[in-house]
């Protein structure tokens, strides 16, 4: 005959504690590393945003024959794209247009109401989590390049190099760089790459 409480029996209270402990550790071990990913994702993506951002520039200036402008802006709150965008060379939105859109970013698109803008993004939620630094050739803070209708630089100090990192210092983040050419190649590489035959490297 089956023995009825031996059939009944469920999971004991020191058994529930013990896997809330274990679950707990494994937790804990693995926080430190959802964390350094959850960063570099953040710097991805900003990167990224920032890459499209100049390449788009560069497209219009070429498909338009004319100028266009791409231009780093900062803004009161990084996920709303309103008039309070200031020129900065450690924004983390972006405006392209054909003129300066510092206190205007809140226009719509347009190809005839000034500053013409083609198109804007807001840093977002994990831009404000990034460090942001652009600079010319001679290393100073810049914020703005202009592209030419044969795509190339027309800016007298324009921006040639963006770097892209996580707020929190550590080695175990990635930092990354976007570079521009006096011809116009927007290229982005992987600053901690120190392997020459790696095409990541800048």
């Amino acid at each position: 005959m089956l023995n009825i409480r031996a059939a009944q029996r469920g999971v004991t209270l020191i058994e529930l504690v013990v896997v809330f402990i274990v679950v707990g550790l494994l937790v804990v071990a693995a926080a430190p590393g959802i964390g350094t990913w959850i960063g570099n994702t953040h710097v991805r993506n900003s990167a990224q945003s920032i890459y499209a951002g100049l390449n788009r520039a560069r497209a219009e200036a070429v498909r338009t024959n004319r100028s266009v402008r791409f231009s780093l802006v900062s803004l009161a709150d990084a996920k709303v794209m309103d008039n309070t965008c200031a020129l900065s060379a450690t924004g983390g939105s972006w405006v392209v247009s054909l003129n300066d859109p510092v206190g205007k970013c809140a226009d719509a698109p347009s190809a005839t109401v000034t500053p013409m803008i083609v198109e804007k993004v807001a840093a977002g939620p994990g831009g404000a989590r990034v460090v942001v630094s652009a600079k010319d050739s001679t290393n100073a803070a810049a914020h703005t390049v202009t592209f030419n209708a044969f795509g190339r630089v027309a800016d007298a100090a324009p921006i040639t190099m963006i770097d892209i990192d996580n707020q929190v210092a550590g080695s175990d983040y990635r930092a990354l760089r976007i570079v521009v050419t006096t011809g116009g190649v927007v290229r982005m590489c992987d600053v901690k790459v120190t392997d020459a035959n790696d095409p990541r490297k800048c």
